[in-house]
């Protein structure tokens, strides 16, 4: 919790010009490497079908995984038959793995059961994405599109569409790579994207220096649904009793979550948040982590927190979905780009009778 509190602080705290000597090293390292695949030392697969890539360029959440569900959604309503591969962080494996109904998220990580269970498509997890596709289009061989839940740094796997999140309230912190801030990539990278994507408005004088386009998004609450029941859409919202509350988040930007719950909570006056606490992301719950609140009315949560709780929630825990919602002209302009790729490989196909 120390480094993103520092990085997120106007300027560079004190204590992080220490790790210089490790900045300069990522810096050396990432460059090189990226290097070493643009010129071909380093093999790079190209999957059968097309790869949207849903990645960022700093340290935390952005909501990425919510932008990974709404392009699926969207890809579906356009026919298409898409999947997702994912790196399943957080998971024990083993690797690759499909995850189905059944995967726990101790073994395949808590974002893949999330969007496993939110878009019930085929979702393969694995750190070695070549495999990973290599089992998914073996078992689901009608996938048409993949769309890979980050790896924007995981060159090792050529994109045919990428997609940058970019956390309008948080833009890139202090502005540093790693580990003095929160940047994987340095802002140029953001020259070389096809879609930047931004969640909220933007609070960032960096976000807006940037001088690339943008699309915004917004995320919009469904309704709370009980941790112990079923994730999905196919679960129905359910009516908070009054009392007081604790709220949890284990996920990059827990004050996002917060902001969000005060504001969905605002005209409820018999329901109160008398506590707040954030987990690390991508934290392990275990029921030991809510003993201190068993004398309130119950836990809110977010979903992806919801999924590693649910073996072991009581009734009264709830978790509140989100949905990335966008305008119009940003579906328009990616249709447009995914039909391109799309042409590409039908011609790659014929060539080279694929």
């Amino acid at each position: 919790m120390f480094w993103q509190r520092a990085w997120y602080r106007h300027g560079v705290d004190f204590r992080l010009w220490l790790l210089l000597p490790l900045h300069w090293v990522f810096c050396g390292l990432s460059a090189v490497r990226r290097w070493l695949y643009r010129i071909g030392l380093l093999a790079v697969y190209r999957a059968p079908v097309p790869v949207i890539v849903v990645g960022n360029i700093s340290v935390g959440g952005t909501g990425k995984t919510p932008v990974t569900e709404a392009l699926i959604q969207w890809l579906i309503s356009q026919g298409l038959q898409p999947a997702i591969i994912s790196r399943g962080y957080g998971g024990r494996g083993p690797f690759p793995q499909l995850v189905t109904a059944t995967s726990s998220a101790t073994a395949v990580g808590d974002e893949p059961k999330l969007l496993a269970s939110r878009t019930q498509v085929p979702l393969v997890v694995g750190a070695n994405r070549q495999q990973a596709i290599a089992l998914l289009l073996k078992q689901h061989p009608e996938v048409s599109v993949i769309v890979s839940d980050d790896g924007l740094q995981h060159y090792a796997l050529a994109r045919d569409i990428e997609v940058v999140v970019v956390d309008g309230q948080r833009g890139f912190g202090n502005g540093w790579r790693l580990p003095l801030g929160p940047l994987r990539e340095p802002l140029s990278r953001l020259q070389h994207v096809d879609f930047i994507v931004q969640n909220g408005e933007s609070a960032s004088p960096k976000l807006a220096s940037a001088q690339q386009p943008f699309w915004r998004f917004d995320l919009r609450p469904d309704g709370w649904r009980r941790v112990n029941q079923a994730q999905g859409t196919q679960t129905e919202p359910v009516t908070l009793e009054p009392g007081d509350y604790a709220a949890v988040a284990g996920i990059g930007n827990p004050q996002r979550f917060f902001d969000t719950v005060t504001a969905t909570l605002a005209a409820e006056a018999t329901i109160r948040v008398v506590e707040t606490k954030a987990f690390a992301d991508h934290h392990p719950f275990s029921a030991a982590d809510f003993a201190q609140f068993n004398a309130l009315t119950g836990v809110l949560m977010t979903e992806k927190d919801a999924a590693k709780c649910q073996s072991f929630a009581p009734d009264h825990w709830y978790y509140l979905p989100v949905s990335a919602q966008f305008e119009t002209e940003f579906w328009q302009q990616f249709a447009n780009q995914l039909q391109t790729k799309q042409k590409l490989h039908e011609s790659a196909r014929s060539t080279y009778g694929g």
